[in-house]
């Protein structure tokens, strides 16, 4: 649960440097771009951490969770690991944030097969408490959406932005 709480306060965080002026931060969709990517690097340091460590989800930990049809497991959670960080990184960009936001959707739902075997079989994190499917299903639900909300709505300008001006700050810029 605690996954979802730092989505929430990265976002909240955001958009009040947006409402403090922070022209980045004036939307609530560029916002949640980068709200999912602070949560992604939470997420993906737990692929890289050692069983040793066990103040966080570490990889063994994850590993428990890949369902037995998947090759590779300890590989497989190493390879997500890294997209959770490429997605970060492609979240913050403007550039790319469209293909990130719907890379990390398909992404998402494609480990929805492994909450869902963690669900079923009582895997649990550091030896606490499972996470009941109930609630990791709404929790990838809610990924998905703010990833595809991010990659649709993400990349306009902020409101009361024209193209005129954008030009005008492109042109500054090529003067510089």
């Amino acid at each position: 649960m605690q996954i979802p709480i730092v989505l929430v306060v990265a976002l909240l965080a955001f958009r009040g440097l947006g409402a403090l002026g922070v022209k980045r931060f004036a939307s609530w969709p560029v916002s949640a771009a980068h709200a999912l990517a602070v949560m992604l690097l939470v997420t993906a340091s737990a692929h890289f951490v050692p069983e040793s460590v066990t103040v966080m989800p570490n990889h063994a930990d994850l590993v428990g969770m890949v369902p037995p049809f998947v090759p590779f497991p300890s590989v497989m959670v190493y390879l997500t690991g890294v997209l959770e960080l490429l997605g970060a990184a492609g979240l913050v960009l403007t550039g790319t944030r469209r293909l990130a936001g719907f890379c990390l959707a398909a992404m998402f739902v494609l480990l929805l097969p492994a909450n869902v075997h963690a669900a079923l079989t009582d895997v649990p994190f550091n030896g606490g408490e499972v996470t009941p499917l109930w609630l990791r299903v709404p929790e990838q639900v809610l990924y998905i959406a703010v990833a595809v909300w991010s990659a649709t709505h993400g990349t306009r300008p902020a409101r009361g932005t024209t193209a005129a001006g954008l030009a005008t700050g492109r042109e500054e810029l090529s003067r510089r």
